[in-house]
């Protein structure tokens, strides 16, 4: 593990300077279209990340002069996708007010995609990698095709970055390979992972997020396949032990950016010699 390790670091150091960004986005607001609604209740969330979320028919109340961007999501219809283009207006006023957008849209339909570059500086895309997965965690019934498809269709569009979620099939690794594969092949602008956190209140609330050493291999193997873009370690991951281990071994792995670290990860940026840099919003802004 140690020697691999130590090739995605020095993939890193050839490809990037000496420097990390550690992104604590205070500036961010996350906006739900759906308020806590979901239709599909997949099995790692069940809507429970709704909750924290502004109503976006609240955002003019809720959204304080400090915030400077908008993380724009909210549950999925029966189909796999975020309605957010039902709230066009909303949208473009929440641009108009100087605020930058990040859309989480899920499975949208092609002829859609062309309205998402007016209220869109960037797309998130939850990017899957195998079949049973999807099934499974989102009780949907598409494809990886389906996936890739949409994802080729954002890229003539907008700026999308993929996130991958390892360990989403209640903490096995199913499909993280694959998506990898899949993306190297079409191209990406830049990369997130995400890891699997056990939640209260959801089918998967009493499964185990990965194991550390299969998230480092994955990390690891990015980091060769994607030599020259940026990857990012995102806010939605374990929390206690679990989170500090998987910080310092994101960092060492050689991801370029993370979101609210450890203290554990700072430290090591410094005895690594790294100049950090500070972000104040979503990773991906």
């Amino acid at each position: 593990m140690e020697e691999i390790i130590a090739k995605a670091w020095q993939v890193r150091q050839a490809n990037f300077p000496k420097e990390i960004e550690f992104a604590f986005p205070a500036k961010t607001r996350a906006v739900s279209v759906t308020g806590t609604q979901c239709g599909l209740k997949c099995a790692h969330c069940s809507g429970r990340y709704l909750e924290k979320m502004i109503p976006i028919a609240q955002w003019r109340t809720k959204l304080s002069e400090d915030t400077t961007s908008c993380l724009i999501s909210g549950g999925c219809d029966l189909a796999g996708k975020v309605p957010v283009l039902e709230h066009l207006p909303e949208l473009k006023e929440i641009r108009q007010s100087g605020r930058k957008t990040n859309l989480h849209v899920g499975l949208l339909e092609d002829h859609e995609i062309e309205q998402l570059s007016q209220v869109a500086d960037v797309v998130s895309f939850d990017f899957v990698g195998d079949d049973e997965t999807i099934k499974e965690v989102y009780g949907l019934d598409k494809r990886v095709q389906d996936y890739t498809r949409i994802f080729n269709k954002l890229k003539e569009k907008v700026t999308v970055l993929p996130h991958i979620c390892l360990g989403l099939r209640g903490g096995q690794i199913s499909g993280e390979y694959k998506a990898l594969e899949l993306l190297r092949k079409m191209g990406v602008d830049g990369l997130v992972f995400i890891v699997f956190a056990p939640t209260a209140g959801t089918p998967y609330a009493e499964k185990d997020p990965p194991q550390m050493e299969e998230v480092a291999q994955i990390l690891c193997k990015a980091r060769e396949d994607f030599p020259t873009v940026p990857i990012h370690l995102g806010c939605m991951r374990p929390k206690g032990k679990y989170r500090a281990q998987l910080d310092q071994l994101a960092l060492r792995c050689g991801v370029n950016k993370i979101v609210q670290p450890t203290p554990g990860a700072v430290a090591l940026a410094q005895e690594l010699g790294l100049v950090i840099k500070r972000g104040e919003e979503c990773c991906v802004l």
